[in-house]
């Protein structure tokens, strides 16, 4: 019976094609963690952990601590195809560390899907037929100029996140003169990243519906963890609110069901520790009624590889929130997912797909 017998490390820095900015951050780079699990016939699946110390977090130094020490130490020697056991593991090992554990478990979880034969997204519970899903587009907070020149080079996309939170009444603005440009055919979204007050936010996204700009949702207009804010917003406006960095955990969820703080979730990986956990989050989700889309964070796309094969079991049709990978200049690996436009194509090759490193990384970046 094969075990896995190795845990590798893989740190990255990879140039953006643009720069991403939110109310949180601005980037110009990926800064981001690879992790491969190698079984002892020489199978290999992979993993990502994004880092953010305003995000998620963590680092990469810390990545690489927490994956070649309590986390390597809690997969090595497992049954690949035990990922049930693996996960357990992973949990008991650490406290938090999110994005690591999430890293950890998807190369697992993908190792045991090449080794099934399956492509992730299948062995993860999607129908055969499925081999791409939608997802939106993300405009960086910015001046209305460039908002609607992003908008312009955005028109293969069935939806549009427009990135807000840095000036309430520049933000109302703004996104009504993208509705006015993009017309009423494309679905609009809408971001904030922790950036309003309740009142900000409420008198923006009134001033939003009566000005018929017919928003899908707005994604996390208050801080985190202010979830009375949260909830004041979602009882003021008529406008569905959409919780991200509120709920990282089914602890989390069953907060926000609770105090009917939010319409619905946006389930990311890197917050709630990897796809086994993203599925048992969006179970939960759905039993208390609330919607659900899958994101990423900013991340290659082997971790938005993962998150789209979640994505594909849970609900192939949903437009998600997967356009991080189509940030980056270049792909750090070999195979995997590619953009169409506003679909990501899924790979047909087993679990991930990926082969390896992508050349100018398979030199001397393991650690």
């Amino acid at each position: 019976m094969t075990r896995i017998a190795e845990i590798s490390v893989h740190r990255t820095s990879l140039p953006l094609v643009r720069p991403f900015v939110t109310a949180r951050r601005r980037a110009t780079t990926l800064d981001t963690v690879l992790v491969s699990v190698t079984d002892s016939d020489g199978v290999t699946g992979w993993g990502e952990a994004p880092t953010s110390w305003r995000v998620t977090g963590e680092s990469a130094a810390s990545v690489d601590a927490v994956v070649r020490g309590p986390l390597g130490d809690a997969v090595l020697g497992l049954d690949p195809l035990d990922t049930d056991a693996a996960s357990e593991r992973i949990i008991d090992a650490v406290v938090g560390n999110a994005a690591a554990r999430s890293a950890v478990e998807s190369a697992v979880v993908d190792l045991a899907a090449r080794l099934s034969g399956a492509t992730l997204a299948r062995f993860l519970g999607a129908a055969p037929e499925t081999t791409r899903i939608s997802t939106d587009l993300t405009l960086a907070a910015g001046p209305v100029e460039s908002l609607l020149a992003d908008a312009r080079a955005g028109a293969a996309f069935p939806a549009l996140k427009i990135k807000v939170g840095l000036d309430a009444d520049a933000d109302r603005d703004a996104v009504i003169a993208v509705r006015r440009e993009i017309g009423s055919d494309v679905r609009l979204r809408v971001d904030a990243n922790q950036g309003w007050t309740a009142s900000d936010a409420i008198r923006v996204i009134r001033a939003w519906e009566e000005a018929g700009v017919d928003l899908e949702f707005v994604e996390q207009p208050t801080p985190a963890r202010d979830l009375a804010a949260l909830a004041f917003v979602t009882s003021a406006v008529s406008t569905p609110i959409l919780a991200d960095e509120s709920v990282w955990t089914t602890s989390d969820l069953h907060d926000i069901v609770e105090r009917r703080a939010a319409d619905a979730v946006n389930i990311k990986l890197a917050k709630c520790g990897g796809p086994v956990a993203a599925l048992d989050l969006a179970r939960a989700a759905r039993a208390a009624g609330m919607g659900i889309i899958v994101g990423s964070m900013l991340e290659s796309t082997v971790g938005v590889g993962t998150s789209a094969a979640v994505a594909a079991a849970l609900d192939a049709d949903a437009v998600h929130d997967l356009d991080a990978g189509a940030w980056v200049a270049a792909s750090p690996v070999d195979g995997g997912i590619r953009y169409d436009g506003g679909s990501i194509v899924l790979s047909t090759g087993a679990g991930l797909g990926i082969r390896g490193l992508a050349a100018p990384l398979a030199d001397g970046s393991a650690a």
